[in-house]
């Protein structure tokens, strides 16, 4: 059997059900994408992903190759779309099998059937579940019925927690067809996607490195060396500093690391030192951005609609109040900052992503869209479900039943900024 298997949001070999589906074939030749739609400015001035969580996928991909390579097999970087480059490839090495991990979002649920359309007929489409915490099957409601409220959610799963099964790691791979050595070149870089390198801030809260063994050892860092996880509910909401949260969005998002290992290494923490009200609220957290892949799932692109899940009407603003808050300009300090760090460093903490996701919806009345967008371009930690839907929340129009969240700025930043400390350290960009 000859195999293909095409990566997205899966860049890792622990708990990987494409590495664990090829484990007896004879021939596999993995795989990745980069579409330059992605990294290709559009007509409104957003990219969908801009240079620093390119820069980390990149990372993240010579990392999976070099571990791919210790195995016997490589890694195949190719630019252009999928349904244009992998029906190609499976023709020219004679595949007969693709296989991928499905995806909860419209557009990517599209691509995927776009490639599934081009196939040569000698090669077939296999999809896997394995990115999300959960089995579809094993959740205790239909997809259909699952409760529109986080609360709902969260009671019904704790209630009759489905199981959570991770895979190890494969301990070798099949070898690459021959044909396709020829076609192993070095990694692209952000130049060849007509990116500039963006600079490294000394202030940035983020550990740095990108890739499943960085993800690893910052995972045991945190759970099992400094134990930071034991105060994770007490310093959530801080600003400054690698240990205030815990920092393994970059990872999930790019899928270096499962959700299911995390769960798996939280469990054993809480078995051998004891679970706290910090240990829960890891898992918490972990819950919510389940709770909104599967609301993706189920409503496809409604999740980005003016008029959200339910036909709200929030405001539709796009003028200078925009820019002013894109640029870290508005006037109001707390805000700047936040946007001040989301731009030179590609991340923000939950408590600044939604005070200043309220500050452009509610004060400046802008349509909640632009900032989502402009989320989507600059966050390293971008994760379509995540992100959407918590803007979503805050304006009103995702899952939230008290009608969206407006934050009183000058009261967030004397709660949490009382010294000013954040304020001064993000006073301006590099």
């Amino acid at each position: 059997m000859r195999s293909l298997i095409w990566l997205k949001y899966d860049l890792r070999l622990i708990d990987n059900a494409l590495f664990s589906a090829v484990a007896a074939d004879q021939e596999c030749l993995p795989v990745y994408c980069l579409d330059p739609q992605l990294f290709t400015q559009s007509a409104d001035g957003f990219r969908r992903c801009g240079a620093r969580r390119t820069a980390f996928l990149l990372a993240s991909l010579a990392d999976l190759r070099r571990q791919l390579q210790a195995l016997g097999s490589d890694l195949l970087v190719v630019v252009g779309a999928p349904a244009s480059r992998l029906p190609v490839l499976c023709r020219k090495l004679e595949v007969e099998r693709l296989l991928t991990h499905d995806e909860p979002g419209p557009d990517e649920r599209r691509q995927i059937e776009q490639v599934r359309h081009a196939l040569p007929e000698a090669t077939s489409l296999h999809l896997f579940d394995g990115n999300a915490l959960f089995d579809l099957a094993d959740l205790p409601f239909d997809l259909q019925a699952m409760p529109g409220v986080f609360t709902g959610f969260r009671n019904r799963v704790e209630k009759r927690p489905p199981p959570v099964h991770w895979l190890a790691a494969p301990e070798s791979l099949p070898p690459l067809p021959a044909a396709a050595l020829a076609l192993l070149e070095p990694l692209p870089v952000l130049a060849d996607l007509g990116l500039p390198t963006p600079p490294a801030d000394a202030r940035s809260a983020l550990p740095g490195r990108a890739g499943e063994s960085a993800a690893l050892a910052w995972l045991q860092d945190y759970l099992w060396q400094r134990k930071a996880v034991r105060h994770y509910k007490e310093t959530r909401n801080q600003l400054l500093g690698h240990d205030y949260s815990s920092k393994l969005s970059p990872w999930l998002a790019h899928g270096c690391l499962s959700p299911r290992l995390v769960v798996h290494e939280l469990r054993t923490h809480e078995e051998r030192l004891g679970a706290n009200e910090s240990t829960y609220w890891l898992w918490f957290e972990l819950l919510w951005r389940e709770f909104f892949r599967l609301s993706l799932r189920l409503h496809g692109n409604a999740f980005f609609r003016h008029g959200g899940l339910h036909g709200g009407r929030p405001p539709r603003g796009n003028g200078q109040g925009f820019q002013d808050w894109r640029d870290g300009c508005t006037g109001q300090p707390f805000v700047d900052a936040c946007m001040n760090e989301l731009n030179s460093t590609g991340f923000l903490s939950n408590r600044g992503r939604q005070i200043a996701a309220s500050y452009l919806i509610h004060d400046l009345q802008q349509d909640w869209r632009l900032g989502a967008a402009w989320f989507e371009q600059q966050l390293i930690d971008y994760d379509v479900a995540s992100n959407w839907g918590n803007w979503a929340y805050i304006a009103g129009v995702g899952h939230d039943p008290r009608g969206g969240r407006a934050f009183n700025v000058a009261m967030q930043a004397e709660r949490y900024d009382a010294d000013g400390r954040y304020v001064a350290t993000w006073a301006s960009l590099p």
